[in-house]
């Protein structure tokens, strides 16, 4: 099992910053694939950013040059600078994770998909 944890919502006014804090722990294995997601009210869950194992990153057109998001390896955890912050991007925000586990004499794979609770971002206008 691997477990999230995600710490950094809050409210803020237009504008402002914030950054948001996810780490991962448990039987992590190789992780490939570290994402934030968010989702507002009445609408569905999108993408925010993505980072690869490869540290590529993608983001979400919506949100490019705003958002940076980085990785700390030693203590995996995924971090997501937001700046400029607009009241559009009122939303919980969820950080995903993705990876592969191997395990016993067979070296058995597993893939993981695993989701933070989600934490409360709110822009005041």
């Amino acid at each position: 099992q691997v477990q999230l944890v995600e710490s950094g919502g809050g409210l803020v006014q237009a504008g402002g910053s914030l950054r948001l804090s996810c780490a991962a722990s448990g039987s992590i294995g190789s992780i490939n694939i570290m994402g934030w997601f968010r989702q507002a009210p009445g609408k569905q869950r999108e993408l925010v950013a993505i980072l690869t194992s490869g540290s590529s990153t993608n983001y979400a057109d919506s949100v490019k040059g705003r958002f940076t998001t980085s990785r700390d390896n030693a203590s995996n955890t995924v971090y997501l600078q937001m700046n400029s912050l607009k009241p559009e991007d009122t939303a919980v925000y969820y950080c995903n994770v993705r990876g592969t586990t191997y395990s016993g004499i067979n070296l058995a794979r597993r893939i993981y998909d695993s989701w933070g609770q989600g934490t409360q971002v709110t822009v005041s206008s």
